[in-house]
């Protein structure tokens, strides 16, 4: 009896993996920052608090959709931010570039100022820019 069981499990594996197609070994999409072109921050923060920021950024075209945002810590207040999106590989993307707008939660940890940076691209030289916002925590 247990050989049996033993063999339909191989069976029923050897199904499965002969079953996916490894053909088409590209990928139909892959990530891309999404430049900022604006951010709505609260004018101070109180430590301890959550914020809910808003940030309004640019799609290049309609096979790109907002997938999320990368917050990175650079110092113990200065926080980088890419929204993130992904494109998808379609020669027939009619729709152009468009503005949207999504936000994300924030906890005011510490009690100094805090300075974001908001990705808007890259000048002609290839160096990365930012739009950069400070908010002062209060007392």
């Amino acid at each position: 009896m247990m050989k049996k069981i033993v063999s339909l499990i191989l069976v029923l594996f050897a199904f499965v993996l002969s079953s996916c197609s490894l053909d088409d070994d590209q990928p139909n999409f892959y990530f891309i920052p999404l430049q900022v072109i604006s951010a709505e921050l609260p004018d101070s923060f109180n430590q301890h608090e959550t914020y809910q920021i808003k940030v309004t950024y640019m799609l290049p075209n309609g096979c790109a959709s907002f997938e999320g945002f990368d917050v990175t810590p650079i110092e113990q207040t200065t926080r980088n931010v890419v929204p993130i999106g992904s494109q998808f590989d379609d020669p027939e993307c009619l729709e152009g570039m468009r503005e949207a707008e999504s936000s994300f939660n924030f906890i005011c940890l510490y009690s100094e100022t805090y300075l974001f940076r908001f990705w808007t691209g890259e000048n002609e030289n290839g160096e990365q820019e930012y739009l950069e916002i400070e908010v002062p925590v209060n007392p």
